[in-house]
């Protein structure tokens, strides 16, 4: 698994960052039209296939089986009305994001194609009731979910990203460290730049 997940609400940044090299990226658009949702997804798909990346559409699974998607990223909340026998059927990969023991397990009777554990890390993102889990929780995590990926997330920075990997993440997500950069494409050329010396250090 790509060691770099880049997460964007932004079909306009997706385009910006993935000629960057950018080879993971998940598209997670709230609240917009279903007509404005297929455009910015066909965008994102377009791109993503002219620049080898792989994209993953986060939470509308109902569109990714429509618009042949291959890969989708699905919430807690959405695992009691996602079909997982049509995804399956269509050989459409997920991702699920977990946050305490009870939903790891869940998630792994699910046989995802990875596990999120989130936030590792005080994050700006979103109100959680969850507080930063930090680095033990992540190879706690990767512990019990053995084989399968698990990708961490949640106020993480290039500084830290050694350390989180070390614990056993096999990936990063990143959000807001990109999207609120004054230069975005910089930003995301020093994350490049900060797996690169992980990946290096490892060999």
């Amino acid at each position: 698994m790509e060691k770099f997940y880049l997460v964007t609400g932004s079909v306009n940044l997706l385009k910006l960052l993935v000629p960057v090299g950018v080879k993971l990226v998940q598209l997670r658009i709230k609240d917009a039209p279903i007509d404005q949702l297929r455009q910015q997804i066909t965008e994102a798909k377009l791109c993503c296939q002219q620049y080898g990346a792989t994209l993953v559409l986060n939470d509308y699974w109902q569109l990714a089986l429509e618009l042949g998607i291959d890969f989708v990223h699905l919430g807690q909340e959405d695992l009691q009305n996602a079909d997982f026998s049509a995804l399956r059927r269509a050989n459409i990969r997920f991702g699920l994001s977990t946050h305490d023991e009870a939903e790891l397990e869940l998630a792994l009777s699910l046989t995802p194609a990875y596990v999120a554990l989130g936030p590792v890390y005080p994050t700006k993102l979103k109100k959680m009731k969850w507080g930063p889990q930090g680095l033990h929780r992540v190879r706690l995590w990767k512990q019990i979910a053995g084989q399968t990926p698990l990708v961490a997330i949640g106020g993480i920075t290039p500084q830290r990203v050694a350390g989180v990997l070390g614990m056993g993440a096999d990936s990063v997500a990143v959000v807001t460290d990109i999207q609120l950069a004054l230069d975005p494409v910089a930003r995301c050329q020093e994350w490049l730049r900060a797996i690169k010396k992980v990946d290096y250090a490892t060999i």
